[in-house]
Order: C-alpha cells, then structure tokens, then sequence
C-alpha cells in the first residue's frame, strides 16, 4: 500500500473530526492521571487515601462496563458517548474548581472520581462500535492503528506535559484543562453525522440483552479464548511488571529515571508499532498477534534476570511494538467478524475481562514478591506467556481465523472462520 493510502481513511469527513475529538480528550486524560495524584497528595492527603481515589475510579467503571455495553448496543452510540464525555467533562471541572478554592474533603474527591469511572464505563464500549460506522470497511485498519497510536502518544506526552504544568502553575490547572479535552470531544461528537441510529432491541430486558450478548461471545472460540488469555495475562504478568518493575528499577537501576526510561521506551515503542503495521493486513491476524505477544512477556524477563537497563528498554519497546500491533489487529478483528447489532455488548466482555482481576494482581504482586523475591513472581509471570501463547497458538479456530479480503472472498472468510470454531454456530444478538 503507497504511503498516501496508509492515511486515505482521514478523506472521511466523521472519521476525521471525531479523531480530533479522540486525540484531545486522551491526551487531557494522561494529563490528568498525574495531575490527580499531586492533587490527593497537595490536598494533606496520605498513599492509601491515592489508592482509594484510584480505586473509586476504577471499581464503578469495572462494575458499570457490561451495562454501558448494552446501552451501546440499545441507543444510538453517539449519544452514550456525548452522555459519558459530559458526565466526565463535569466531574473534572466540578474537581478542579474546588481545589482551586480550597481543600476539598476526602469523600467529595472519591465521588468526582467515581462519576469519571461511570463516564469511562459509558464510554468504551460505544467506542468501539461507534469506529466501524466512521471508517469505511476497507479502512478500518488504517483507523485503528491511527486510533491506537494517538493513544501511545497521549500516553506518552500526557504525563510528562502535565509534570510541567503542575510545577509551574497547579494539579488543578490541569484537571480543568482535562474537562476542556472532553469539551472538545463533545463538540466532536455532536459533529458525527454517523452513529445516530439505535439498533432494534426488540423490547428484550437489559438482563435479555445480557445474555444475548454473551452469546454472541462465546460462539466465536478464537474470542474467548484470546480474552482468557489476556484476561490472566494482565494478572500474571503485566500487573506484577507494574507494581515490580519500580522496585526493581530504584534497586538495580538508580531510582525512577530509570523507570521512566523504561516506560517511555515502551511508549515509544508502542508508536512505531502503529507506523508500522499502518497499511499492512495479513490473512490471518490471530496468528501474527500470538506469535508478536511473546513479546509481551520480554521486561519482565530482563528485570527477573537483572539485565542491563540497555537491555530492559529494548525489550520495553519491542513489548511497546507488539502491544500496538496486536491492539490495532485483535480490535479489527472483532470488529470485521462480530454482527454490528451486538458489537458494543461483546466488547464490555472483552474489556471487563481485561480489567476485572488486574486490581486483584496489582494487591497480590507487592506481598507474593516480598515472601519470595521480585525475579521469581516475574519469572512465573514470563513463564505463563510462553506457555499461554504457545497453548493459543496451537488452536484451530486462531489458526484458521483469515481476514476478509485478504487472500479470499469475503464470504468465504466467513466460512473459513466458522469451520475454525467449535460445532457452535454463531450467534448474533436479538
């Protein structure tokens, strides 16, 4: 694909002004996650009251996810989105005018920061049913790996603008620059001439629905079986690197430049990840992203192995590099092969598996290596990718699973991906 190609999906008009709207809200965002902190902790506040601010974000989003699913697949995206991007434009304003005046009490933050989680939980999932309606089909690619690299640059540009805004002018300057990020990304979303059509519930109960779209879930075998997968991966592996990874690095390494030398490699490397996969589209997604996400697994194993810091930012960017591109395939993926009508209600199961029992091993990471020692838990964490992947890989309905268009019809894609699943027809929510 020529390199004007890579880009052809910004001639859509919807996709182009809500990718504006996308950009600005994420990176108000990474801003605001550290401008959060200094705020709890600028306010007289102790770690454990950060950790409940963290947690009271966190917890009603996980709980919330399943039924901002439904509402994704029951309303018209675009209002679920405008509901969720206003609820968390207000907190945040609401937050950041009351540290600008004074002390804000404890429960009046954890409130605020409750009412984003219940914003992201809207959110999500009418996002990612919301892309496929404003990119064409034969571009839904190329506007994912775009989507997917604006997020890893607000990721990685995010915390380091806000470090300098909260030195010289304050945490509430920035958490009310983030509630105008969401502004911004509602008057984006008020733009879209997409995503205003509700699809026909038919009547059924938000329990009905439910259940119609866990079916429509685990009919596929190569969806659960990847969202387990990555469900204990966040347990296992990832968790432990986050909660480890600092220690490791403040006593091997020389403290947190180190870390965040680490971190911004990733980040980095997750942006390269993006660039490249930007025009390619291989026959058989699944099995290029179990093969890249043995990657996954390369930070912890040079920390557990107390490498050079050289070599842990070389794995931190090839794992950077493999997380963009299995992002980009694995949400294409879902989006060209699960029935539009119940798309959003598939991926709140997806999502809600990612972050259910990361907070579980976030707890769990701290005590387990304090009893034993940070390279054994890491080395367990690596030892299971290797071992999950090669599980996964070994699977016919990931193995079997192509494209459409790739190297064959479309419907014969089809074809070829229901033969990959067990005996299960699929099933599509009604």
């Amino acid at each position: 694909m020529e390199s004007r190609e890579r880009f052809a999906v910004f001639r859509d008009r919807d996709f182009s002004v809500f990718f504006v709207g996308y950009v600005t809200s994420n990176l108000g965002t990474s801003m605001a996650s550290v401008a959060l902190a200094f705020a709890v902790l600028h306010n007289d506040g102790s770690p454990t009251d950060l950790s409940l601010v963290l947690a009271a974000r966190i917890v009603p989003m996980v709980l919330l996810l399943l039924g901002g699913g439904v509402l994704g697949d029951r309303l018209p995206r675009r209002l679920v989105m405008l509901v969720a991007d206003s609820v968390r434009a207000l907190s945040q304003g609401a937050l950041a005018v009351l540290l600008l005046i004074g002390p804000v009490p404890l429960w009046v933050v954890l409130t605020l920061a409750a009412c984003g989680g219940v914003g992201e939980a809207l959110f999500r999932p009418s996002f990612d049913g919301l892309v496929p309606q404003l990119a064409p089909k034969d571009r839904l690619p190329e506007a994912n790996s775009l989507l997917g690299m604006a997020q890893s640059a607000a990721s990685v540009g995010g915390p380091a603008l806000a470090g300098v805004l909260v030195a010289f002018t304050s945490a509430a300057t920035v958490l009310l620059v983030d509630a105008l990020s969401y502004v911004v990304s509602v008057g984006a979303l008020l733009m879209l001439r997409a995503g205003n059509q509700a699809p026909d519930s038919g009547g059924s109960s938000m329990v009905a629905e439910l259940r119609a779209g866990w079916r429509a879930f685990s009919a596929h075998t190569w969806l659960w079986t990847v969202t387990l997968q990555f469900t204990l991966f966040n347990l296992l592996v990832w968790a432990p690197y986050l909660v480890l990874g600092p220690v490791s690095a403040s006593r091997s390494y020389g403290g947190s430049e180190a870390w965040g030398l680490i971190v911004g490699t990733f980040g980095g490397g997750s942006l390269l990840g993006g660039l490249l996969l930007l025009g390619r589209r291989p026959s058989r997604p699944l099995v290029v992203t179990t093969l890249i996400t043995f990657l996954w697994a390369a930070p912890s194993a040079a920390l557990a192995v107390r490498a050079p810091l050289w070599t842990v930012c070389a794995a931190a960017l090839a794992a950077g590099v493999s997380s963009a591109v299995f992002n980009s395939l694995w949400m294409t993926t879902i989006q060209q092969h699960v029935p539009a009508d119940s798309l959003s209600r598939v991926m709140s199961y997806v999502t809600f598996g990612a972050y259910s029992v990361g907070p579980v091993g976030l707890a769990l990471a701290g005590p387990l290596a304090e009893q034993t020692s940070i390279g054994l838990i890491l080395a367990i964490g690596v030892g299971w990718q290797v071992l999950a992947n090669s599980v996964v890989l070994m699977l016919p309905a990931v193995r079997n699973l192509h494209a459409p268009n790739a190297d064959q019809g479309e419907s014969a894609t089809e074809n070829s991906a229901e033969s990959a699943e067990s005996s299960t027809p699929d099933v599509p929510a009604t």
